[in-house]
């Protein structure tokens, strides 16, 4: 009876850890760094580089368990474009389809496409967006961030509508971050 009872129990201890692990965490990133011309598409150098070690930082076996990639919606001029690319090597290596259907500036159709993900899904949700626009998604999200027009690394986490204390961190890519 005691066995039966002990397993029970860590049944159940399996079955909650579960549940806490898939908590629909949302991570909130910048695009990698632009070319030094302002007028210039696309990522800088560095910027490509980021896109490269986001694979690790975010990668299969990173912890992350991204199971969503959105991004704002680009311009078929190629402008505003950034945060796809950046994320498109790590979604590649993930097998998810980048989500790019929300204008740059409307923070509720990210929050709506988190909310409906998070509806059916156990995995965690990777935002890559402008820095700006960033602001008001945290803000739609629940949460409040001012993400610093000087700064590509950082990552903000937000659970359960607030953001975490360990918020923003570094995404620490070699080369590229302090």
């Amino acid at each position: 009876m005691a066995r039966l009872s002990l397993a029970l129990a860590l049944t159940v201890l399996a079955a909650v850890q579960t549940a806490l692990a898939f908590d629909n965490k949302i991570f909130l990133i910048r695009h990698g760094e632009k070319p030094s011309d302002d007028d210039q598409v696309g990522l800088s150098s560095a910027g490509m580089q980021r896109a490269q070690c986001l694979r690790n930082v975010f990668g299969a076996s990173s912890g992350y368990n991204i199971g969503k990639i959105l991004t704002q919606d680009y311009k078929s001029d190629g402008s505003r474009e950034r945060p796809y690319d950046t994320v498109a090597p790590l979604a590649g290596d993930l097998g998810l389809t980048i989500d790019h259907h929300c204008d740059r500036d409307d923070p509720d159709c990210a929050k709506d496409a988190v909310d409906d993900y998070a509806d059916s899904n156990s995995g965690n949700v990777l935002i890559c967006w402008e820095h700006d626009a960033l602001d008001d998604i945290a803000k739609a999200l629940g949460d409040k961030i001012n993400y610093p027009s000087d700064h590509f690394d950082y990552i903000y986490e937000i659970v359960d509508e607030k953001l975490t204390s360990n918020s923003p961190y570094s995404e620490n890519c070699p080369g590229l971050d302090n």
